[in-house]
């Protein structure tokens, strides 16, 4: 899988607060993006009609439509587009919505412009080259996953996925052959609804519950394996 160099790299930055899309823009360009600005999620849709993006940057709060609802819009007809996600510092309902819609990454505001690079450049590196075909699917033995809906199957039948377990099967089929640390998963569920903090022991449970719904024996996982040291990862065949 080849890098995209961030000079060449088309950034599609939708945001409402003209000053933040404006600070914005001039930061990634001076660091060698291409960046195309939309002031909401009607404007973004005419531009994604005419224009290729190589990710794609939201804001949550927009009026109208949200950015949790473009970014549902986006995954479902654009699966390969990164997307990511500014969300209001402390919205964790929001931030696992995100994940849920498709998205790859987020970002709590207030944040410094450094990181949203840093976290650019590493979703950019996990993103495919231009003109390379992508699986829609993932097979796990008798069972498929269809990357587009986030859905998981058997043969003709549905198998019925948690919140949580479609946030994980997301993240880890995101990244397919690669470990996913404890610390990222418990990065990215955040908080759960009652208000207790996500911990890896809390990942490991969910782990657990997953590979029930993956694996012929969840106890000898071929699937979802453990490695050592590392955390998680998918070994789709």
């Amino acid at each position: 899988m080849t890098d995209i160099p961030t000079q060449q790299a088309h950034v599609l930055l939708v945001d409402d607060d003209e000053r933040i899309r404006e600070l914005l823009q001039k930061f990634l360009v001076r660091n060698g993006y291409l960046v195309t600005t939309a002031r909401d999620a009607d404007h973004a849709r005419r531009l994604l009609l005419g224009l290729d993006f190589d990710i794609v940057i939201l804001d949550v709060m927009m009026p109208g439509d949200d950015g949790i609802t473009l970014c549902g819009e986006i995954r479902e007809s654009r699966a390969s587009l990164p997307i990511f996600l500014l969300t209001a510092k402390g919205e964790t309902s929001d931030r696992i919505a995100g994940l849920e819609a498709g998205a790859d990454d987020y970002l709590p505001k207030p944040f410094e412009p450094k990181e949203l690079l840093l976290r650019m450049k590493a979703v950019l590196r996990r993103a495919p080259a231009s003109g390379e075909a992508l699986p829609k699917t993932l097979q796990l033995g008798p069972r498929r996953y269809d990357l587009e809906r986030g859905e998981l199957w058997k043969g003709s039948d549905p198998v019925r996925l948690t919140a949580t377990e479609t946030t994980l099967m997301r993240i880890f089929a995101a990244t397919p052959h690669e470990p996913v640390s404890r610390a990222t998963l418990v990065e990215k569920l955040g908080r759960h609804g009652d208000g207790d903090t996500t911990s890896e022991r809390a990942v490991d449970v969910q782990v657990t519950r997953l590979r029930r719904k993956l694996e012929p024996d969840p106890k000898q996982p071929r699937y979802l394996q453990t490695i050592r040291g590392e955390g998680y990862m998918l070994a789709p065949d």
